[in-house]
């Protein structure tokens, strides 16, 4: 079996309101089109991903999301260009997003360039880009020379707010 990719993401949020306001102007802007949206619930489909959100269950009402606790760490869209991921931060900074770090160059793969920030409820979200073959090219971990990818490594693996 060889996966087709990720079919989608739920998250549940803390303040559901402010979660569906935040992604109701964060996922359209990136393409993705609204195929659900309740009183409880909202969720989006574009570039094969879905991604969604949930209310909490009443007892977990206005929780905020704890970098490094068990669960999710963060969630990564892939932009097609490298001005996506500027393009994506300009976005962010209009709405008012919470910058972890600008968009930026790192050694996680040649080439690898994102935005790293955090929704209403403190969950890590990243917009990057990666050229050609991303890990499995020449000088990316898994290809040749390449070390492998450690425990704990990639992008937002240590915390940094």
């Amino acid at each position: 079996m060889q996966i087709n990719g990720v079919a989608h993401t739920f998250i549940t949020a803390g303040n559901f309101a402010a979660a569906r306001a935040f992604y109701g102007q964060l996922l359209p802007f990136m393409g993705l089109t609204i195929v659900a949206d309740t009183v409880n619930s909202f969720y989006c489909v574009g570039g094969r991903t879905g991604f969604g959100i949930h209310a909490p269950a009443e007892e977990y009402a206005g929780q905020r999301f704890r970098q490094g606790s068990v669960g999710l760490h963060h969630h990564c869209f892939r932009a097609r260009e490298r001005t996506d991921v500027d393009e994506a931060y300009d976005f962010l900074v209009k709405i008012g997003a919470h910058i972890v770090h600008a968009p930026r160059e790192d050694s996680f793969a040649p080439g690898y360039y994102s935005v790293l920030f955090e929704d209403p409820d403190g969950i890590r979200v990243e917009v990057n880009y990666v050229p050609g073959q991303g890990h499995f090219g020449s000088g990316g971990r898994l290809g040749p020379g390449g070390e492998g990818v450690a425990r704990g490594s990639g992008p937002g693996s240590v915390s940094t707010t």
